[in-house]
Protein backbone atom coordinates (compact mmCIF):
# COMPACT_ATOMS: atom_id res chain seq x y z
CA UNK A 1 0.00 0.00 0.00
CA UNK A 2 1.47 3.33 -1.03
CA UNK A 3 0.45 6.29 1.58
CA UNK A 4 0.50 9.52 0.98
CA UNK A 5 3.07 11.81 2.13
CA UNK A 6 1.28 14.26 3.55
CA UNK A 7 -0.55 11.73 5.97
CA UNK A 8 2.91 10.71 6.57
CA UNK A 9 4.44 14.51 7.78
CA UNK A 10 1.40 14.86 9.56
CA UNK A 11 2.47 13.06 12.23
CA UNK A 12 4.82 15.29 14.59
CA UNK A 13 7.00 12.47 15.34
CA UNK A 14 7.85 11.52 12.02
CA UNK A 15 8.94 15.13 11.36
CA UNK A 16 11.10 14.71 13.86
CA UNK A 17 12.46 11.83 12.50
CA UNK A 18 13.08 13.64 8.89
CA UNK A 19 14.40 16.35 10.54
CA UNK A 20 17.01 13.83 12.66
CA UNK A 21 18.09 12.24 9.37
CA UNK A 22 18.32 15.26 7.18
CA UNK A 23 22.01 15.73 8.22
CA UNK A 24 23.36 11.77 8.38
CA UNK A 25 22.05 8.48 8.16
CA UNK A 26 21.06 6.88 11.40
CA UNK A 27 19.94 3.45 11.83
CA UNK A 28 16.03 2.53 13.79
CA UNK A 29 17.97 2.52 17.59
CA UNK A 30 20.05 5.76 16.77
CA UNK A 31 16.68 7.17 15.99
CA UNK A 32 15.23 5.72 18.57
CA UNK A 33 17.65 7.15 21.28
CA UNK A 34 16.05 10.68 20.89
CA UNK A 35 12.19 9.76 21.50
CA UNK A 36 10.88 9.10 24.48
CA UNK A 37 8.98 5.71 22.88
CA UNK A 38 10.17 2.36 22.12
CA UNK A 39 12.22 0.93 19.23
CA UNK A 40 9.22 -0.69 17.92
CA UNK A 41 6.90 2.75 17.51
CA UNK A 42 10.38 4.08 15.70
CA UNK A 43 10.53 1.32 13.38
CA UNK A 44 6.28 1.84 12.13
CA UNK A 45 7.20 5.54 12.02
CA UNK A 46 10.24 4.69 9.32
CA UNK A 47 8.17 2.19 7.88
CA UNK A 48 5.26 4.32 6.65
CA UNK A 49 7.96 6.88 6.05
CA UNK A 50 10.05 4.54 3.88
CA UNK A 51 5.86 3.47 2.00
CA UNK A 52 5.74 7.26 1.46
CA UNK A 53 9.43 7.05 -0.09
CA UNK A 54 10.27 9.76 2.14
CA UNK A 55 13.31 7.90 3.38
CA UNK A 56 15.36 5.35 2.11
CA UNK A 57 16.98 2.35 3.52
CA UNK A 58 21.16 1.29 3.03
CA UNK A 59 21.92 -2.05 4.34
CA UNK A 60 25.54 -1.76 5.71
CA UNK A 61 26.71 -4.78 7.26
CA UNK A 62 24.09 -6.33 10.09
CA UNK A 63 23.00 -2.67 10.43
CA UNK A 64 20.17 -0.32 8.33
CA UNK A 65 20.60 2.89 8.07
CA UNK A 66 17.94 5.17 7.01
CA UNK A 67 18.24 8.67 5.11
CA UNK A 68 16.18 11.76 3.77
CA UNK A 69 15.10 11.11 -0.03
CA UNK A 70 15.72 14.53 -1.01
CA UNK A 71 13.94 14.06 -4.30
CA UNK A 72 10.81 13.50 -2.44
CA UNK A 73 11.14 16.34 -0.27
CA UNK A 74 11.00 18.39 -3.71
CA UNK A 75 6.90 17.51 -4.38
CA UNK A 76 6.11 18.60 -0.67
CA UNK A 77 8.20 21.62 -1.73
CA UNK A 78 6.40 22.13 -5.06
CA UNK A 79 2.60 21.85 -3.05
CA UNK A 80 4.23 24.65 -0.75
CA UNK A 81 5.12 26.63 -3.43
CA UNK A 82 1.68 27.86 -4.54
CA UNK A 83 0.81 29.14 -1.13
CA UNK A 84 4.37 30.44 -1.20
CA UNK A 85 3.41 32.76 -3.84
CA UNK A 86 0.05 34.04 -2.33
CA UNK A 87 2.34 34.99 0.85
CA UNK A 88 4.46 36.63 -1.02
CA UNK A 89 1.37 38.52 -2.61
CA UNK A 90 -0.42 39.85 0.45
CA UNK A 91 3.06 40.39 2.42
CA UNK A 92 3.36 42.98 -0.62
CA UNK A 93 0.17 44.88 0.08
CA UNK A 94 0.76 44.72 3.12
CA UNK A 95 4.02 46.19 2.34
CA UNK A 96 2.52 48.82 0.52
CA UNK A 97 -0.76 49.88 3.34
CA UNK A 98 2.02 50.17 5.64
CA UNK A 99 4.06 52.64 3.33
CA UNK A 100 1.43 54.84 2.55
CA UNK A 101 -0.14 54.43 5.92
CA UNK A 102 3.25 56.35 6.77
CA UNK A 103 3.54 58.77 4.46
CA UNK A 104 0.30 60.33 5.29
CA UNK A 105 1.50 60.39 8.68
CA UNK A 106 4.16 63.05 7.95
Amino acid sequence: MRRDIFQAIADPTRRAIITLIALQAMTPGAIAENFNTTRQAVSKHLRILTECELVKQEQQGREIYYSLDIDKMQEIDQWLEQFRKIWISRFSQLDEVLSTMKKLKK
